[in-house]
This record gives structure tokens, C-alpha cells and sequence, in this order.
């Protein structure tokens, strides 16, 4: 049995009764199968249910709720699309992604007020986030990302350049040299997040079936070891573990984001830090990082740099790399140098889900009874919620501003066969770490980022 209390600091302090609910005993027959109990199914669910109360739903997991993802990642619910929005233009117009921005900034606010009307407890704090240039190199980043938003008709009160000082009055990033802020983000504890939300769904009349396995979906319902389940319609909420599904290897490439959090920090270092803001961040650098400060006083900091495992594989042996947590201590007493020393507690990772045209993508095939959602590329903490409402007002044939998004129906493309993912998403990491030192030793701007981008078609 798995100690789900072990998979992350977040689960380990949730405070949760992690006993597996009961398994799916037989085969049965509703209207809507949701296949996995992360954030995308889980809100799929509430909404479905608060639509149409008399829906007969599902959710059927392979673990417990919050196992994988959802209830692991850095900490973060910002405003972010994953997609790049030169993407995004090409898919919709200027206008298109304008729509997009607007409604991951609503998407915030909306989880804001079910986790106030539905009393889950979760830590969320809505204190923005911020980007900062920690190296020459990075302040052309941010300046040209606040002029792109200004292009688009995104204010101050959207996206503000800050210079060094007023950066700092947020987080003492040791030699920042500005920063660009966004009111729209919150900090949020995942694994009560995931918790609370199913413990609401099941209040609405939702079973969860945990430690239930899909072997396989499709038209009319799903297949698990303990039956059939006939469903009218299918949500397939799987995001990395997507690619374990019959037929959906390359589907996504599975990438795995680590994390390290120290312990609780006395006051006297969180006065020595003068943090006092509860915003989250990261700096510019290009293999990315991400910090958030707890409700319980610690510094939860995740990165990337872990190789990708060939033939998208997903295991939890690849969730701890001592390299990569080094490289994160080290990197955090940087940037903060007053807890250099202080001790890391745990460490821990999870896969992020990266389409092979970095496109997140909602929809409905209603012919195929088939519903989806994912592909968030470690960006999918709010935009699960716009897609729990996309999908609802989809599979309920419910005209909305929601169902004419850009991202609505979006097919990417497979990634190659192996071995030239394998080659190329790891060539790609390695370029980037390439790109970051050069950028810190030289304060210039690399073209092995650009270079980098091209080959992984980003």
C-alpha cells in the first residue's frame, strides 16, 4: 500500500485521512464517466452536477484523489496560458487571445469564491505573482513581455513593470533588477485543494471510485477491472498519466517538474528576510523555476531539469533526482541568501504534460461521446477549473462565452516515435541550462533559447 502522506510536503501536511474510498464493484451504467480525480475531473464533475443535478456521474480513479498532479505541484493558481500567445494568435487573432488572458484572469476570482461558498480550506490567498529580472540578460525579457501586453490592451492593473527597489518590497530577491507584477494569481496548499474538492463533489450525489484503473475508453463508456462502466459521455482527465491509455503514448510528452521545501522558518528569518508579501514568483531564467512562501512559514520551491524518460514512461522512481535538488538549494540561497542554510524537509516531483505544439486544449466530440481536457505544460492549477466549466457548458450543448475560446476542440499533433523525443525534448534541456549560463555570466541575451524553442516547436 502506498503511503500517499509520503508523495510531497503537501501531502504530508494536509492533515488528511488518505484511506483509499472504495473501488468500483461492478459494472454500471450513467451519463458521465470521468475518468481521473486531479483538478480537470474534479471540477468537471461540480460543475456537471450544480448544471443539471439529475446528471448520473462517475469519477473513477486509479489512486486517490490528489495523487498526482493536482495535489503536488509548486504551490501556484496564476493567470497563466500555457500556450504561447504568438500560438495562440495564429489559432484566433489579436482578439482571441485577448478572450483567452480575460478568462484565465476570471478563472482566479471563480476559484476564490467556490472555495469561500463551498468551505474548502486551503491556504488560497490571492497575492499576485511576480517574474523577476535576476540578471541583465532577463531585463529585456520582462520589459518586452510588459510592452506585449500593453499591445494587447492589458494595463497597469494587469501587468506592471517595477523597478529594483519596488520588486524587492515584495520578495528580497537578492540583485534583482526589477520585475514585472500580476495582480491576478493566488497561492493555494494543492493537496487540500484536491481533497476539499472531493470531498464537495461527493456531497453532490458524485461517487469516486478510487483505486479503479482504466484499462481503456472510448465510444459508450469505459473498461476497468471490475467491469464496464457505460457512460453517454466520456472525460478523459488524465493529463500526464495519458499516455499510459491504449493508442495515446505520444500523445503528450511527460516531463518531470522537482521541488524541494524547507522547514517552517522561525520569525526571526522571515523578519531578518523582510518577505512579507504572500505573492508567488520566479525570475527569467529559461529552464524554468517557481517559489511560492507557505501558510505554515516554509519556502516551497520546484524547477525543472530532470531528463525525460524514454517512451514516455511515468514512474515514481523518476520523481527524485539529488542533482536537481542540490541544484534548487543552491539557486534558492542565491536568490535568497538568509536561508542558505536552512533545512530542506522534503523533496518530491510529479510530470508535467507537454502537447508537441505546447497547445492546452478543451473538447467535446460529441459523436465519439468523448470530452478532454489537458495538456496545461505545468500551467494547469486554474485553467482545470475554466475547463471544468468549458467542458459543462460543452457536453450540456450550452452556448457560452466559454465554449467559443480559442483553445475549444484544438488537436496537436503526435510527438515522433522514440528515439527522437527522447533526443530531442533532453537536447532541449540541455540547451536551455546552456542558454541560463551564458545568460548570468555574460548579461547578454543567448540565441540558444530561440534555437531551442525552434527545435521543440514551442
Amino acid at each position: 500500500m502506498i503511503d500517499y502522506t509520503a508523495i510531497s510536503m503537501w501531502h504530508g501536511t494536509a492533515e488528511d485521512d488518505f484511506t483509499p474510498r472504495p473501488p468500483l464493484d461492478g459494472p454500471t451504467d450513467v451519463d458521465v464517466a470521468v475518468v481521473g480525480a486531479g483538478y480537470t475531473g474534479l471540477w468537471t464533475a461540480y460543475y456537471l452536477k450544480k448544471a443539471d443535478p439529475s446528471l448520473r456521474v462517475v469519477v473513477l480513479e486509479k489512486e486517490v484523489a490528489g495523487f498526482g498532479a493536482s495535489g503536488r505541484h509548486g504551490g501556484w493558481c496564476s493567470a497563466r496560458f500555457a500556450t504561447p500567445r504568438e500560438k495562440m494568435a495564429e489559432i484566433a487573432g489579436r482578439q482571441g487571445v485577448i478572450d483567452m488572458q480575460q478568462a484565465m484572469f476570471d478563472t482566479v476570482y471563480e476559484i476564490a469564491r467556490v472555495v469561500e461558498t463551498e468551505g474548502i480550506e486551503c491556504d488560497y490567498h490571492v497575492g499576485g505573482n511576480l517574474v523577476f529580472a535576476t540578471n541583465r540578460a532577463h531585463i529585456d525579457t520582462v520589459r518586452g513581455k510588459v510592452l506585449s501586453e500593453r499591445s494587447l490592451g492589458f494595463g497597469e492593473e494587469d501587468f506592471r513593470l517595477l523597478g529594483p527597489d519596488e520588486a524587492r518590497e515584495f520578495v528580497p530577491v537578492a540583485g534583482a533588477l526589477g520585475a514585472i507584477y500580476c495582480p491576478h494569481s493566488a497561492r493555494v496548499h494543492p493537496t487540500k485543494l484536491a481533497r476539499g474538492l472531493a470531498r464537495v463533489v461527493e456531497g453532490l450525489g458524485v461517487p469516486i471510485y478510487e483505486r479503479t484503473p482504466v484499462l481503456s475508453l472510448g465510444h459508450g463508456g469505459v473498461l476497468t477491472p471490475a467491469g464496464r462502466v457505460k457512460a453517454g459521455v466520456v472525460v478523459r482527465a488524465t493529463e500526464s498519466y495519458t499516455v499510459e491509455l491504449p493508442g495515446m503514448r505520444r500523445s503528450l510528452v511527460p516531463v518531470y517538474s522537482l521541488m524541494i521545501s524547507t522547514e517552517p522558518l522561525p520569525d526571526t528569518v522571515w523578519e531578518q528576510l523582510g518577505w512579507t508579501s504572500h505573492a508567488t514568483w520566479s525570475d527569467g531564467r529559461h529552464l524554468i523555476i517557481y517559489v511560492a512562501r507557505t501558510a505554515d512559514g516554509r519556502i516551497a520551491m520546484g524547477g525543472r531539469g530532470t531528463p525525460y524518460h524514454r517512451g514516455s514512461l511515468v514512474h515514481p522512481a523518476y520523481e527524485q533526482d539529488p542533482a536537481v535538488f542540490t541544484m534548487l538549494k543552491t539557486v534558492l540561497g542565491g536568490l535568497l541568501p538568509p536561508v542558505a542554510e536552512a533545512r530542506v524537509t522534503h523533496t518530491w516531483g510529479g510530470a508535467v504534460a507537454i502537447p508537441r505544439d505546447w497547445t492546452t486544449s478543451a473538447g467535446y466530440d460529441k459523436a465519439a461521446g468523448i470530452a478532454w481536457a489537458g495538456g496545461y505544460v505545468g500551467n494547469g492549477v486554474s485553467t482545470t477549473n475554466l475547463a471544468g466549466r468549458t467542458l459543462t457548458d460543452l457536453i450540456l450543448g450550452t452556448d457560452s462565452p466559454l465554449t467559443a475560446l480559442p483553445w475549444i476542440n484544438h488537436r496537436s499533433p503526435d510527438w515522433e516515435p522514440e528515439p527522437l523525443r527522447w533526443l530531442g525534448v533532453n537536447l532541449a534541456t540541455k540547451m536551455m541550462a546552456s542558454a541560463d549560463r551564458v545568460e548570468a555570466r555574460t548579461g547578454r541575451r543567448s540565441n540558444r533559447a530561440a534555437l531551442t524553442q525552434r527545435l521543440i516547436g514551442r
